[in-house]
């Protein structure tokens, strides 16, 4: 049996708010929303974009299509880049490889940038899969990310499994799976958030996260 750990990308390993938000803007510009709000803006991270899109400006679902698609001639030319890994994270990775655990990405973001970013910070080696939407818009909905992640591990059956995630998206998927879901407030959840979607555990820091995990995956294995 192995300890599997599944990370959220956007504002659980990295902070890409500037990617995200200023990609946001790029797109909803073609549509007659200029200057919008910061806060309306980091709604945006977590989420599959299409739903946002629809959710905060009531777009129809191919007008959503249409935007996300904007989103991406800046993302691809800037956005991707324009992040940072949280301080202690990948030291936070290395501890739980070392002390026996399987690492997973299951993120809405599409694979082909979730792999750019890990590779642009360092961590991309340090994870035994990585599972991550596709360009179409499918894989999206985070507890199908999370099933898919779990199949390929080996399935329940097999494996333990831990969520750690920064949004009630995360907590839900996690619900949804049957598997303990720990909530981060490193991220973009509001007050309350994690908790109200059903969070195991909820931590402020990396640090905390660390000697969470490490407790966790110390207990599972014995």
């Amino acid at each position: 049996m192995s300890i599997w750990v599944l990370f959220d990308l956007d504002g659980t390993l990295v902070d890409n708010s500037e990617g995200i938000t200023k990609s946001t803007q790029f797109a909803l510009d073609s549509y007659g929303y200029p200057n919008q709000p910061m806060e309306t803006m980091k709604k945006f991270i977590g989420p599959p974009l299409h739903e946002s899109f629809m959710e905060f400006y009531g777009f129809s679902k191919e007008q959503a299509f249409e935007a996300v698609d904007r989103y991406r001639v800046r993302y691809k030319e800037k956005g991707v880049y324009e992040n940072r890994l949280y301080p202690g994270m990948k030291e936070l990775l290395e501890a739980l490889k070392s002390a026996g655990g399987k690492l997973s990405v299951s993120t809405s973001k599409p694979t082909v940038f979730t792999e750019k970013i890990l590779k642009q910070n360092g961590i991309f080696e340090l994870f035994d899969q990585i599972v991550g939407a596709n360009l179409d818009g499918s894989m999206t909905d985070k507890t199908e990310v999370m099933q898919e992640a779990m199949r390929r591990a080996g399935g329940k059956e097999n494996n333990t499994f831990f969520m750690v995630g920064d949004r009630s998206f995360d907590m839900i998927g996690a619900k949804n799976c049957g598997v303990p879901g720990i909530g981060v407030y490193f991220g973009f959840a509001e007050p309350g958030e994690l908790e109200e979607a059903g969070a195991d555990y909820t931590v402020e820091t990396t640090e905390e996260l660390k000697t969470l995990l490490m407790k966790l995956v110390t207990e599972a294995e014995n």
